[in-house]
């Protein structure tokens, strides 16, 4: 099975001229990577340009962020439709960025029965922002669970895709354990066996909080997930190729 990775561009670069250098750095090491099955998520005002212009098929392309509606008063947002329509396939809902500022667990709802009804691929994020010792982190990610697939049906969960994104290791020195990954793994399954029965526990899970070329191995051999959503490291080409290289070989 190929791991999944979502390169999460967040706001880089700055300008159109170094966007397409990094993606044509990004296309050169993914046609390396037949292990795993790549995700570019550029800032949306590239979108367009890079799927119009792109030949191949080893990449495919997300949002970082879009509006439910398909239009409206909505000023300075994207929609999930007109994202599909520049090309994206897959949308990040409920980053954690997002969350911080102001998007809450009923807006990813709404964002991943949208994405869902336009035949795209929707990545909830959940996260919680820090762990104490009564373990309350665990009913946190429930919630999010459980609110943000409240409009999913179980014959459409085959669709979704879980990102856990612990906040507090986002731009972090190092990632959570992939012992620790692998605990929470276990939960959310149990979460969506809870709700669904037999397809939560076919649910495709992703690790993402300072992912790079040095953690990424262990957290697919150990963590129990199925790859990776990248931030930071995904918008440094060479660090990228390092990442994508480490994850084939964790996958050999």
């Amino acid at each position: 099975m190929k791991s999944l990775v979502i390169a999460n561009w967040k706001m880089n670069p700055e300008t159109l001229a170094d966007a397409k250098k990094l993606f044509e750095a990004t296309k050169k090491a993914v046609e390396k990577a037949r292990g795993a099955t790549v995700v570019v998520a550029p800032p949306t005002i590239f979108l367009h340009e890079f799927r119009a212009g792109y030949r191949g098929k080893r990449i495919v392309f997300g949002v970082q962020n879009a509006h439910f509606e398909k239009e409206g008063a909505y000023t300075g947002e994207t929609s999930l439709t007109q994202a599909a329509d520049a090309g994206a396939t897959w949308a990040i809902i409920g980053h954690a960025e997002r969350r911080a500022m102001g998007e809450t667990s009923e807006d990813t709802r709404k964002k991943v029965a949208a994405a869902i009804t336009l035949k795209m691929t929707p990545v909830l994020c959940v996260g919680e922002k820090a762990r104490g010792a009564s373990a309350e982190h665990f009913e946190y990610v429930k919630e999010q669970l459980k609110t943000g697939l409240a409009d999913v049906p179980a014959t459409k969960l085959g669709r979704v895709v879980i990102a856990y994104e612990p906040v507090w290791a986002i731009g972090a020195a190092t990632a959570m354990s992939p012992h620790d990954m692998h605990e929470m793994a276990i939960f959310i399954k149990k979460t969506l066996f809870e709700i669904y029965g037999k397809p939560g526990m076919k649910a495709v899970i992703l690790y993402g909080g300072s992912v790079d070329e040095q953690n990424a191995p262990a957290m697919l051999r150990e963590g129990g997930v199925d790859g990776l959503l990248v931030g930071r490291a995904s918008a440094d080409p060479k660090r990228f190729a390092q990442l994508l290289d480490a994850v084939e070989k964790a996958r050999a």
